[in-house]
Parts: C-alpha cells; structure tokens; sequence
C-alpha cells in the first residue's frame, strides 16, 4: 500500500467527525456562492470534503513548533501526546507544507547580537535535519515546485520563516545569509520592536516605522526571493513596506481587525493594500485574535492563574525559555478549563471577510500551532484540518476556491516572489 493510499485511509476514518462537524458548526456570515437547492445524500456529504482536502495542496504558513524540537527534545516524527503538531498528525490531517517559524525571543536572546544569531541558526539546523534524517518523511523546500514534489510524492515539505528580524543582527548580508539557508519569509519584527522597524505589541512601534535599513532589507528580500511578512508589524511599518516593496508582500498569522479589534490583526485598508500587491491574509487559529471578547476574558483568567504559573515557574528548571515553556503548559490546562471554547467557525468568518472585501485569491491559512495556548476547540491539532475545508464546503466555497485558500493562494505568491 502506498504511503498515499496509508494518507487516505486515516482521512475516511475522520468521516464521522467531519459529519458532526458538518452539523454542529454555527450559522456562516455569508455565502460566496449560492448552494444548490437539494441536500446530497448523507454518504456524499461525509465523503466529498474529504475527497475535496485530499486533492488540494495545503500549505500552513506559521508553526513554532521548532522551538519545542529544541527547548523539549520533542520528535515530532512520532505521534506526540500533546502539542498541535507532529508528522503523524500533519499526515492524518492531510497537511503537505508547514512552514516553520524561526523565532528569536528577544526577552532571552536579544535584538541582535551573537546569542540571537545562534537561537536562529540551532532552530534552522533542527528542520534542516528533519529531511536529512527522515527522507522518507520530509523534504527540505524552499520553491513552490518543491512543495508540489513534495506532495506528489507523499512527503511533508518542510519550509522556513524568520519570525522578526533580530537574528540578521543589522546586517544587510545577513539577510543573504539566511536565504541561503532556506529561509523564505521574514517579518521585520515579532512583539518587541527592532531599531529598523517598529512592532504591533510595544509602545515603540506605535511611531516607529521602517528606517532607511528597514527598506534595504526589503528591497534585498525581493531581490534575493524572500517574501515579506508583516504580521506583527506596527501599523506605519505596514505601510512603509507596501510602498518599499516590489513583490508581494503577505501576513503569515493575522486576522480581521474589523472583527477583532487588537493591533495583530489588519484594517480593511491595510488588506486592500496587501492585495493589491498580490499578496495573501493567512487567518490565524489563536482565539484571542478570531473571537470578539475572548482577550478580555484571557486576561480576566491571567490574573486568576497568575500564582500557578509563577509556582510552576520557580519549581521549573533548563534555560529561560524552557521554563517559559513550563508556563505556557500551566497557561494552556488552565485556559481550557476557564475559558469558553471558540469554533473554527470564527476562523471561516474571517476568511469570508476577506474573500467578500479582496477577493478569493488574496486568503489562506496560517495555523501559528505549538505558538499559542489555545486553539479552536475542533480544530485543536493538525490532525483535524479536515475539518476546516468541511466547514470552507457548508458555507458554499467550490472545490476551486477551497485549492486557493488551503495552498494555492500561497503556491502562486511563491512563484511571483521566486521570480527575478
């Protein structure tokens, strides 16, 4: 039996769930498309969503799973009893390209300098391994060629984002550098503001754009190939690099801000612009920045919990960012006890946002797994993102558009990008 034929024999047993799904999900902001007028039969409801995910190529743009590979000695090439991903999920859930996201925590290892450049480099190292020792498995990939091989061959494409730019270290060369290594997006900044480029979670960033480095990093990502990203970008960062750039420019993890009104997500403006550019809104899965209210309610129980997790911490042994992994674990049992549960549902809400503002073309999906402390509540791993096209198919989206949103919106930025 094929590895192909093994992918799809786990996807039938997802049926009956994807049934449930089908049923249980809230009603849809809207349809695209108009739906036919017959209910298909119960069987071709079961079945067609599953044919449907198996056929597209599905590409997620943000995982931080990496930083588990190296702070938790965790091998995500076995089916791991917690967490949002591993090859045995992703290969349940039918997924064919993840993008790992090399994040630098500048509260541990700078803004730049020696230990952040090392953080980046040790993270690179580990999913570079992941082909060299599992071939079998994965496949490095840096084109969307490679990711289309990948799939035909039934392996799991392995890709790379930096998650801010610290690990350059202000050093244009750098950015060569990396591209070299396989990294194939860059976001100029995470949740702390780089000298050249401002943030959407600290005071700096509320002022501060890019500066004339920023926009020679920029121009030399669309040189060499590199897509920018601006999740996690100040709002004058945005748009600084929608007038720098020339290629298309895309959010890895963001959502609506129209729906949820916190500084991560974007503006109707600010996603007209980013399609102008031909570029893509991947929606996030965090509830915080999908459900309205669900911030202040997260904050509400942070203050609640807060004696637990610090417990957790001071007993916690390892490096400063194992043992705010121990304060993550405390943050995710206690979230999921504490706080309602949100539906992937409120993930197609803002992907219809999108599609009813930019268009079809200008969506996909970026998970941010093994990043945040809650996930939706069925769509909790990557085991489950069959799901998602069951909830794409209700609302209305073809087989055409589901392609788009899974991967091939991403796939055809790729390619415009790649071209010099």
């Amino acid at each position: 039996m094929t590895r192909r034929a093994c992918t799809r024999l786990r996807l039938l047993c997802l049926a009956g769930a994807l049934v449930h799904s089908l049923s249980c999900h809230s009603a849809p902001m809207s349809k695209p498309n108009e739906p036919t007028n017959a209910a298909p039969p119960a069987a071709a409801v079961a079945s067609e969503p599953l044919s449907v995910h198996r056929r597209a190529i599905l590409v997620d743009m943000h995982a931080d799973t990496v930083q588990r590979m190296i702070d938790e000695d965790a091998d995500i090439n076995q089916r791991l009893p917690d967490g949002h991903f591993d090859a045995v999920r992703a290969r349940d859930g039918g997924l064919d390209a993840q993008f790992f996201s090399i994040w630098v925590e500048p509260q541990f290892f700078g803004t730049g300098g020696r230990a952040a450049v090392a953080r980046a480099d040790r993270q690179i190292a580990a999913v570079r391994a992941l082909a060299d020792e599992h071939p079998d498995v994965w496949e490095l990939a840096t084109t969307a060629a490679d990711v289309r091989r990948a799939a035909s061959a039934s392996k799991l494409a392995a890709l790379m984002g930096l998650e801010g730019g610290y690990a350059i270290d202000e050093k244009i060369e750098n950015v060569e550098k990396y591209y070299r290594l396989g990294v194939r997006y860059m976001s100029p900044a995470w949740s702390i503001s780089t000298s050249w480029a401002g943030s959407s979670g600290d005071a700096v960033g509320e002022t501060r754009g890019l500066n004339d480095f920023g926009r020679a990093v920029v121009r030399e990502m669309n040189r060499l190939g590199m897509m920018v990203d601006v999740s996690h970008v100040s709002d004058k960062t945005f748009w600084d690099i929608i007038e720098t750039s020339t290629k298309p420019v895309v959010a890895t993890h963001s959502g609506v801000r129209a729906l949820v009104n916190v500084p991560r997500n974007l503006t109707d403006d600010q996603l007209r612009a980013l399609a102008r550019t031909g570029g893509v809104c991947c929606v996030v899965f965090y509830p915080a920045f999908i459900e309205p209210g669900w911030q202040d309610a997260q904050r509400r129980v942070d203050a609640e919990i807060a004696p637990l997790v610090e417990a957790a911490s001071a007993k916690a042994q390892g490096t400063p960012a194992q043992r705010k992994l121990v304060r993550d674990r405390v943050r995710e049992r206690e979230y999921l006890k504490r706080l309602p549960p949100v539906s992937l549902a409120r993930i197609v809400d803002h992907i219809d946002y999108i599609v009813r503002l930019v268009g079809i073309d200008h969506v996909g999906v970026g998970s941010d797994f093994d990043g945040t402390q809650a996930v939706p509540s069925d769509l909790a791993s990557v085991a489950d993102f069959p799901h998602l096209t069951a909830e794409l198919l209700r609302r209305g989206y073809s087989e055409a558009d589901v392609d788009k949103i899974l991967g091939g919106n991403m796939l055809r930025v790729m390619e415009a990008t790649e071209q010099h």
